[in-house]
């Protein structure tokens, strides 16, 4: 009999440590702080004054996430301003500008037994650019951008290093589309769509 009560005790253990368990639970609230890399996409876009890109660039990021239900949660990610070398075929750099891009997304967390807690995520982008200066063949001229309005896609995976705190690594695609204006005129849409690459540590209380 004893060995039943053991046996059916350590099945008990095995079959609880196997088991799914909750990787947020609703009312729960996130922080992170981080780091993140914007990288534009490596087409160039067609313009009247020629092919345009952009360069990439790095800016400190924060995220807050609040569970509405158990592992689905709404997060909104804050940045400082990310500038960005903007350069015409053939020409080189002609200009720089600054942009911020707050973000708001539903994202479902997966259930496991595990330190990794694997997520993925979509949402509304909304981008504004501001700071526009010109260099090199615009040397002199006025140069703005639109904002953008756009799909955001995002994905990660926690590890936790305590009770409380966790690193995290993400990735997010954007759809971002701004007008290009010179001297007021349009000179056509410059296509960024950027992939970003982080990594932060993820507070919860």
């Amino acid at each position: 009999m004893k060995n039943i009560t053991v046996f059916s005790l350590a099945t008990a253990l095995c079959a609880l440590a196997a088991a799914p368990v909750v990787a947020q639970e609703k009312g729960d609230m996130l922080l992170g702080l981080g780091v993140h890399y914007v990288s534009p996409k490596d087409s160039a876009s067609t313009t009247t004054a020629g092919p345009v890109d952009v360069d990439g660039a790095t800016s400190a990021t924060i995220t807050f996430e609040y569970f509405i239900a158990d592992n689905i949660g709404i997060e909104v990610l804050a940045a400082w301003p990310f500038e960005h070398d903007i350069n015409l075929g053939g020409a080189g750099k002609i200009g720089s500008a600054k942009h911020l891009p707050p973000t708001v997304s539903l994202q479902y967390h997966f259930s496991n037994s595990s330190k990794f807690t694997p997520f993925v995520g979509a949402g509304l982008n909304y981008t504004t650019f501001f700071d526009e200066s010109t260099s090199g063949a615009l040397s002199g001229a006025s140069l703005s951008l639109d904002d953008s309005w756009g799909l955001a896609l995002h994905a990660g995976l926690d590890y936790e290093i305590s009770e409380r705190g966790s690193l995290r690594a993400d990735v997010r695609w954007i759809d971002i589309d701004t007008e290009a204006k010179v001297n007021g005129t349009s000179i056509g849409d410059v296509n960024i769509d950027p992939w970003i690459f982080g990594a932060a540590y993820v507070f919860k209380f």
